[in-house]
């Protein structure tokens, strides 16, 4: 009887998996027959005639690039207004639900002067009414292509079509309604050219130099962003821009995106180099489906009703045989999880007993994809940590999965312990060992205690241990992609841990990560790493080293509240190591109580980790052997170098994001908790709990 319940078992598992298969390939071929015009991915290294880009009616595409204004040498033609637009639009909100979208875009451009000391206008990337055309009149020099008048006696505002947008202005409007800032300047304008916030810029048009900007959209926290370059000192740096936008109060469900320019009696050449969009997928309720669509279903339907008894006639009889409910989704977990002497397979009730039922006074955090609670495992006889996904967390099961398949693998003592997992009743939930003194920003930022400097070195250390056993001495190479001070843990005895693989890839040794998703965190995340969406094992040792800058400054990567020179932490702590007084970074709650050579050591390795050449930065062992004294100190220039980018990669196979890149706040997945890791971030689940 054993031997034909096991066959049972054999034949029924194989019709499950074989029903699941076929409902898989049908909706493969249903996604594939559909209208797909409702979101929009693109990547443009250059432009040709070809590309799908409308041009009105001083642009042009000169020498594969796009050319706003005509050229500054032909002073005949006079006043000179362009704009260009993708042909195609996309759905800024989904009919049915009222969801936003979010989206990305980054460009490449350039405003030359021709080395003229007076000139005008700017250019303006925008979003606008489908079907909007441009108004040559309106748009003309201090409009920058956009349908506004600018009253002598009133605000500013749009006569057009309805714009959000973001502008790079080189001349200063003085007029009342527009009211510009002193200087060059990057704006956010809303149905006006009167900025709901600016920040002065520097892109070095007198000599016509490129200049890159990414701009962000982050539908949940109505956050609409901008990082881009400018010059400080003749050095290339990032700087950051944002302004909280709902967009669906100014602009319809169907939008178009483009730039715009203008020049008035002075003159400019603007030109896009460059561009990269991508949004998420929206659906358009009542879209027509295809024939080949119909005759699909047709075909299928069959196949659809045998698979979905078959499913059905399994999952009860598995209740019949387990005497519970079993809510495993095999596509999520394979049988594997259940064997072995990994992690284990928790109950629902058993976890719900635990923290008593997530009562809120157990709650340790919350993060970006759920709360995290203490609970005490009876059989374990010790207090533990479990992560409960939120049912409205727009990645949750994708990060469930993956911190289950990576983390349950590895073993190290700098890496947070995945102890078990659970999903039943529609819940997803990890259980991690209970890390008794929190996160690492906790103490460095909230001073939920002082670290003294002994123990920081000590964290920096063991986070660059766990870091080398992920790059180099696991089977695979994990790349973690959201390493910062808020997933680094502290046990009773602040030893460091590392946790958050929610957002963790694995590479074959040896070979190119093959991610295209933007994942991580504000201030943590290369700016390469931002511009092509390619992870690396330098995109991981960037953020240790803004990590280790943090533990040395007690200071995060951003902060607005300090003087303009010291907002950036890594540019503030490598003009001070170019002075040869990078030792007044330290942290002024040590008052002076730590090794100075460590000190001193700990911040170059920091600096040289997050190099802004890619190619520059060292191995983890590299730095390892440095805070280990090991080898001698690096010799880093004086000034900070500008950045390097690998060979760009092509957006358009992005379906959606991990996170918001860059601009937008950013919200990362894992297993833990923290609020307001940085000035530029939201609430972002962190590897363990507090």
């Amino acid at each position: 009887m054993a031997v034909i319940n096991n066959c049972g078992n054999g034949i029924m598992t194989q019709l499950y998996e074989y029903s699941l298969r076929q409902l898989q390939y049908l909706l493969l071929f249903f996604f594939l027959l559909t209208p797909s015009a409702t979101s929009l991915n693109f990547s443009l290294s250059s432009f040709s005639d070809a590309d799908t880009i409308k041009i009105e009616p001083d642009a042009e595409i000169y020498r594969q690039v796009l050319r706003l204004t005509n050229s500054s040498v032909d002073e005949s033609r006079g006043e000179s207004v362009g704009r260009a637009t993708w042909q195609e639009p996309f759905l800024l909100r989904e009919i049915a639900t009222g969801k936003l979208a979010d989206f990305t875009t980054h460009f490449t451009f350039a405003i030359d002067t021709g080395s003229e000391s007076t000139y005008g206008d700017g250019l303006v990337f925008f979003i606008a009414e489908n079907g909007s055309l441009l108004n040559s009149t309106l748009g003309k020099g201090g409009s920058l292509g956009l349908p506004v008048e600018n009253p002598t006696d009133g605000p500013s505002r749009n006569i057009g079509y309805n714009f959000v947008a973001v502008e790079f202005d080189i001349f200063q409007n003085t007029q009342e309604s527009v009211d510009d800032p002193t200087g060059h300047h990057v704006g956010i304008d809303v149905n006006s050219l009167k900025s709901l916030n600016t920040k002065p810029w520097n892109g070095s048009i007198t000599d016509g130099q490129s200049n890159s900007a990414t701009v962000t959209y982050n539908s949940s926290t109505k956050n609409l962003s901008v990082a881009f370059t400018t010059f400080v000192n003749g050095i290339q740096q990032m700087d950051y821009l944002s302004h909280q936008v709902d967009l669906i109060e100014y602009l319809p469900d169907l939008v178009i995106v483009g730039f715009s320019a203008a020049t008035g009696h002075k003159f400019a050449v603007h030109k896009i180099l460059s561009w990269n969009f991508t949004s998420t997928n929206l659906t358009i309720p009542g879209d027509g489906v295809s024939v080949a669509l119909v005759v699909g279903l047709s075909i299928g339907g069959f196949i659809i009703l045998v698979g979905g008894m078959t499913l059905v006639w399994f999952i009860f009889w598995k209740k019949r045989e387990g005497g519970e409910s079993d809510d495993e989704d095999p596509m999520v977990l394979n049988n594997e999880f259940e064997k072995g002497t990994g992690p284990r397979k928790f109950s629902y009730s058993e976890l719900a007993r635990a923290t008593n039922n997530f009562v809120e006074g157990e709650k340790l955090g919350e993060g970006g994809f759920g709360g995290v609670y203490r609970g005490f495992i009876k059989d374990l006889n010790s207090y533990v940590a479990v992560k409960r996904v939120s049912k409205g967390s727009k990645q949750g099961l994708k990060e469930y999965a993956s911190e289950v398949r990576i983390i349950s693998r590895l073993r190290h003592r700098n890496l947070v312990q995945l102890i078990g997992w659970c999903h039943e009743k529609g819940e997803l939930l990890l259980v991690y060992e209970y890390m008794a003194n929190g996160s690492l920003d906790s103490h460095l930022f909230k001073l939920k205690s002082l670290l003294s400097w002994r123990v920081r070195y000590k964290i920096a250390q063991g986070l660059a241990s766990g870091l080398f056993y992920l790059h180099e001495e696991w089977e695979q190479c994990v790349l973690h992609r959201d390493i910062k001070s808020s997933n680094i843990m502290l046990d009773s005895n602040f030893n460091v841990k590392l946790g958050d693989f929610g957002l963790a890839r694995l590479v074959d040794h040896g070979k190119q990560s093959e991610t295209t998703i933007i994942a991580g965190t504000r201030g943590y995340m290369a700016l390469e790493y931002v511009t092509t969406g390619k992870a690396s094992k330098e995109s991981d040792v960037y953020s240790f080293g803004v990590v280790a800058l943090e533990i040395a400054c007690g200071r995060k990567p951003i902060d607005l509240t300090l003087i303009s020179t010291q907002i950036i932490m890594v540019q503030w702590v490598w003009e001070l190591y170019g002075e040869g007084k990078v030792i007044e970074a330290a942290d002024p709650v040590l008052s002076g109580d730590f090794d100075e050579k460590q000190m001193e050591c700990l911040m170059i390795v920091g600096l040289w980790c997050a190099h802004p050449d890619y190619s520059m930065r060292p191995s983890i062992q590299q730095a390892i052997q440095v805070l280990n004294f090991e080898v001698p100190l690096p010799s880093l220039p004086p000034h900070m170098p500008m950045a390097t980018f690998p060979p760009p990669i092509s957006l358009s196979t992005l379906s959606g994001y991990t996170t918001s890149s860059v601009g937008g706040q950013t919200e990362s997945s894992g297993n833990g908790y923290t609020t307001n890791s940085s000035q530029f971030t939201t609430s972002s689940a962190t590897a363990s709990h507090q």
